[in-house]
């Protein structure tokens, strides 16, 4: 007996509604994940709100759209973790409607729901949902100029040019890939021929020209802080460590890998070696794909990754360039390019639950996690550090000692950066290393006053050397104690600390 679950047959009626309906689940699944398990932001986004509230054409972190919508997000919802949350959760959605619009102007719309449902099974787009910055702006920024690409070189209209030059300029306003990205798109645009037919119009020196505008601020400040390279503080690597560098490439190459297993499962499972002979499957239909179309899928499929991941080994970077999401992008795509014109889904059930079982368990092991490993003591989870009150205390205290509002906060960079979230929002200084905050310096810090924090290892809050170093004349406050989410083995986080009187006092 033939079954044909409702699901298949909304793909072949409505399949905008059903990518619409898996993007918007797993945005707030994460949603609820972070407003239910999070007592503060994930790694290292407490340090991009820090410096989007600067308003900094640049820093050593990157471009600077991402910080700077980051913080406006944060402010626009009372400082409140939510608003970022959303943000981050809302460039998902977009990401992956892009995606559907490219893979159905390609494949059109029945294989182009199963190329989305696909990439949502990237680990990329999962545990990394939540932690807004310029990996996760760049993910639909990309998608967006990979569609206009496509519409200009594929399909010749013109009128996207305006829009692609957009998607271009604030790609590179997001993310320091883009100087590797844009010069892909371009090549491939010159080694066609269609490609060079809408080169040769107008309208191509009207987008640079609005690139370069939209750019331009930060390029001149790249260009000011003699910057002018891939990223900040890389260079060449040496002969002698090339053979290093390969052995990270490989390992970035795996990690890539191992990231595409979702799609691996689900390509074995829907094989004729797990399906039932006398299964009579349901078969999804696409026109054939243009050899132009087929090339465009692979190319951005194969060689982003490959670059990204080349690039960051010999830059010495402990990630992608660019990150995993942009590099693989196309990767669901490009399997059902490869799968050919009918796609028969057997085992539909079974696929679905797994499908389902795959994009859930990143969440599911971020939960696990939180509640588990405070117990192992095997290290910190991040996100259970209540970062709401931490801020509160701190500033409270300052505010009551010095009947001034707190305006620095220095020390250890992690908690100064929670703390740099909190009311008046304090500007964060990094003392171990003052050039990666130029907005502040030791002669200013001890000008305005702040706050000085520390992880406390004894009773009496006795700050490490290196920061008694620094700050030579530190009277040590009483430690603060604060519970975590789990405190598990970890027992509570003790917290020393120290007034440093603004200079009118």
């Amino acid at each position: 007996m033939r079954f044909t679950s409702l699901v298949i047959e909304l793909i072949r009626a409505r399949a905008r509604l059903v990518v619409w309906t898996a993007a918007l689940a797993q945005a707030v699944l994460w949603l609820l994940v972070g407003l239910i398990f999070y007592r503060g932001p994930p790694p290292d986004l407490a340090l991009a709100l820090a410096y989007g509230r600067e308003y900094q054409v640049g820093t050593e972190l990157g471009p600077p759209l991402a910080f700077w919508l980051g913080d406006i997000a944060y402010r626009a919802a009372g400082n409140h973790m939510i608003g970022v949350y959303l943000l981050a959760v809302l460039c998902s959605v977009a990401t992956f409607v892009a995606l559907y619009r490219l893979s159905r102007a390609l494949v059109g719309g029945q294989h182009a729901v199963i190329a989305v449902l696909l990439t949502m099974t990237v680990i990329a787009f999962g545990p990394h949902t939540l932690e807004f910055g310029p990996a996760v702006l760049a993910r639909p920024l990309w998608a967006l100029l990979l569609l206009h690409t496509w519409q200009l070189v594929g399909q010749g209209r013109r009128n996207v040019w305006f829009a692609w030059s957009i998607d271009a300029g604030l790609l590179l306003l997001t993310s320091s890939a883009a100087i590797i990205l844009l010069p892909l798109v371009a090549i491939f645009a010159v080694a066609n021929q269609k490609g060079r037919n809408m080169l040769r119009s107008f309208d191509t020196l009207f987008a640079v020209v609005v690139v370069i505008a939209l750019a331009l601020p930060y390029l001149v400040w790249l260009i000011r802080a003699e910057r002018v390279t891939l990223n900040w503080g890389l260079h060449w690597p040496a002969v002698a460590d090339l053979s290093a560098h390969a052995v990270a490439w490989g390992r970035l190459l795996a990690g890539l890998l191992l990231a595409l297993v979702g799609i691996a499962i689900l390509v074995v499972l829907n094989s004729r070696a797990f399906a039932h002979k006398e299964q009579d499957a349901p078969i999804l239909f696409r026109p054939p794909v243009e050899r132009l179309a087929r090339q465009f899928v692979y190319s951005f499929a194969i060689v982003p990754p490959l670059l990204a991941s080349l690039l960051a080994a010999l830059f010495g970077l402990d990630r992608v360039l660019g990150g995993a999401g942009v590099a693989l992008m196309m990767s669901g795509l490009a399997v059902v390019v490869a799968s050919g014109d009918l796609i028969p889904l057997r085992q539909q059930r079974v696929l679905r639950s797994v499908w389902a079982a795959i994009v859930a368990a990143p969440a599911a092991a971020v939960i696990a996690g939180t509640l588990v490993l405070p117990w192992t003591a095997a290290g910190e989870v991040a996100t259970t550090l209540p970062a709401r009150p931490i801020a509160a205390f701190f500033t409270d205290s300052f505010a009551r000692r010095t009947n001034h509002r707190l305006a620095a906060v220095a020390g250890d960079t992690e908690l100064a950066s929670l703390i740099a979230l909190g009311p008046g929002r304090p500007h964060l200084f990094i003392d171990q290393y003052p050039q990666r905050t130029p907005w502040m310096s030791f002669a200013k810090f001890n000008e305005v006053g702040g706050v000085v924090v520390w992880r406390a290892s004894d009773t009496a809050g006795t700050p490490p050397p290196d920061l008694a170093r620094r700050f030579p004349n530190l009277v040590p406050e009483v430690p603060r104690s604060f519970n975590r989410l789990v405190n598990g083995r970890q027992g509570v986080l003790r917290i020393g600390w120290s007034i440093v009187r603004p200079k009118g006092e």
